[in-house]
């Protein structure tokens, strides 16, 4: 299954590189490498170290520099060919990529053809079980922005719950993520502070209700503060993912809180990260 999703990558990479004025967004490389829009994305930058912007602008730069040296093309033309509006923009951009403006590159040669740049070095590992999700369903409050800054959703709506005497209908807490904080500003991300209560619990007013499916979910368990769930994110994706056998499914990753840092100290917290699989 690594070799698939190396594969996928090549796919990608040529697409990129065969269509470089064309529909280069996340979604549209999504369904170039047939997966997932909600893990797509954590996917190529785990294995990769880059995002796909950046993968993008790369490739893009590389066809500029080949076309400039040696196909005789002025620099508008150059510039509309990998999909830039204008010069101005499209030489600020080869300059930081390249060191050199357009027309002093005409004095070297091409770059080579692109190539797939993997994520090398140390890697922290992880234990991941597949496990049989149950149906969950939250009561939530919708976040918007930075997902550390989660925890003031979830304190509100802890109050909420509290207020309204449901602390005894709650089984658990999770967190929905929607976006991956490696594509998308800060300001842009969307996640939900969610408590799994029971099917019959009557919605209370000011809430929203997520509903969370079932089924074959990758599991990994991480200890330790919340900060470092980075890494652990980057082993998933990056490592245990492509080399699993497995496809995640079209739905959000999530996380379940097993204990909480209100009577916890940080290094002994629990999170289980969980991928929806297909």
């Amino acid at each position: 299954m690594a070799n698939s999703y190396e594969k996928r990558l090549l796919r990608v990479l040529e697409y990129i590189h065969d269509n470089p004025a064309g529909d280069l967004s996340l979604d549209a490389l999504a369904d170039v490498a047939a997966m997932s829009r909600f893990h797509w994305h954590r996917v190529f930058h785990a294995m990769t170290g880059e995002t796909c912007a950046q993968a993008v602008r790369r490739v893009r730069m590389q066809r500029a520099a080949s076309w400039l040296a040696h196909d005789g093309l002025n620099v508008a033309e150059v510039a509309r060919r990998v999909g830039y509006p204008n010069i101005q923009s499209f030489s600020r951009v080869f300059k930081v990529e390249t060191g050199l403006s357009p027309t002093a590159f005409r004095q070297l040669g091409a770059p080579g053809p692109p190539s797939l740049h993997l994520r090398k070095g140390q890697k922290d590992m992880f234990d991941v079980d597949i496990k049989d999700a149950p149906e969950q369903r939250l009561v939530a409050l919708p976040h918007k922005g930075a997902y550390a800054g989660l925890g003031r959703s979830f304190e509100q709506l802890w109050t909420m719950v509290k207020a309204r005497n449901l602390m005894p209908k709650v089984k658990g807490v999770m967190a929905v993520y929607y976006d991956d904080p490696t594509q998308t500003s800060e300001s842009e991300l969307r996640s939900h502070a969610g408590l799994i209560v029971p099917k019959d619990l009557p919605l209370p007013d000011g809430l929203e209700e997520v509903d969370v499916a079932g089924g074959p979910t990758a599991v990994l368990r991480f200890t330790g503060p919340y900060a470092e769930l980075g890494k652990a994110y980057t082993y998933l994706f990056g490592d245990w993912l492509p080399n699993s056998n497995r496809e995640p499914r079209d739905q959000p990753v999530y996380e379940v809180y097993v204990n909480s840092p209100f009577d916890t100290p940080q290094a002994e917290l629990m999170t289980d990260i969980c991928i929806p699989l297909v």
